[in-house]
């Protein structure tokens, strides 16, 4: 009966990874807690409220360059770049979260039962998946968010579609291999119903990749999130938003104003990089062949 008892999932069961994968993870980790922190207290930190006008652009309108008053200077229409670039962060965060969020809850368990009972619904499930695959997601979240519209849950579903055959296939396809070994046959013979099974006997054991795919989805989200901005679509242009800022700042680049275009962009590849060094380590600790290439 010791085949039954629940293995140790492979991820918890690995050696130290590569020196240089923990520097990026610690790097990526260190990246990923200042923005954090920069989301959380960005109230107390700003210099002027993000929608307050600092110089009165309304009735005259001029731009600050970076200075003791303004760090990042202001925007042609007066707005405090500082202020707009530490409150996107906070709108950033919240996107990336219920969009990964929303993709992992959905794509894991849909992977899960799909592989463990496959028949006509594993078939159903993988065509469907495998057609949204196949569809470039940054088109497929420009589309969504033209029909469900603008705001924070939107945006965040406009981009989780793109996310969930991922989660799918990858649980899916360890959840395949997995199902025919001995701890699991001896499980069913010891009358485990199905539920019991997926959550106690495969759950554990096939959800090593899942760490990976969310730092990573959250990096590509974070993209995807300033196309969406970019293109005038995702969050309401009234909302800071790193993509926004930086479309309103093209018109300014031909006339010197270089800062409007230069904090935004920075902080959204600064956020992209962290979370991409994060999940880069993560994958060393649960693919041990990389450490070896």
């Amino acid at each position: 009966m010791a085949q039954g008892r629940l293995r140790l999932p492979r991820f918890l069961n690995l050696a130290a990874p590569s020196n240089l994968s923990m520097k990026m993870m610690w790097v990526g980790l260190t990246i990923t807690a200042a923005f954090v922190l920069i989301a959380t207290f960005s109230p107390t930190l700003q210099s002027w409220g993000w929608l307050q006008n600092p110089t009165d652009a309304l009735i005259n309108p001029i731009h600050e360059p970076p200075s003791a008053s303004y760090w990042f200077g202001t925007t042609r229409s007066g707005y405090d770049v500082f202020s707009r670039t530490l409150f996107a962060s906070r709108a950033a965060w919240q996107v990336l979260i219920l969009a990964t969020g929303l993709s992992l809850s959905i794509g894991v368990p849909l992977g899960l039962v799909s592989g463990y009972l496959g028949g006509k619904l594993d078939r159903i499930l993988l065509f469907l998946m495998d057609t949204i695959y196949t569809l470039p997601g940054l088109l497929l979240s420009l589309t969504l968010a033209f029909v469900v519209g603008k705001g924070v849950l939107n945006a965040a579903i406009a981009l989780s579609i793109s996310y969930i055959p991922q989660y799918y296939r990858v649980v899916r396809n360890h959840t395949t291999s997995i199902k025919t070994e001995l701890f699991v046959e001896a499980a069913r013979a010891m009358g485990a119903d199905t539920w019991t099974v997926l959550s106690r006997y495969l759950f554990l054991n096939v959800i090593q990749s899942v760490p990976v795919l969310f730092a990573l989805n959250a990096a590509d989200a974070i993209l995807t999130l300033g196309g969406l901005g970019f293109l005038g679509l995702g969050l309401p242009e009234e909302t800071p938003e790193w993509g926004h800022d930086l479309r309103l700042a093209l018109d300014a680049l031909p006339t010197g104003i270089w800062w409007t275009a230069l904090f935004p962009g920075l902080a959204m590849t600064l956020m992209v990089v962290g979370l991409s060094f994060v999940g880069e380590g993560l994958n060393e600790f649960v693919n041990p062949k990389l450490r070896n290439q």
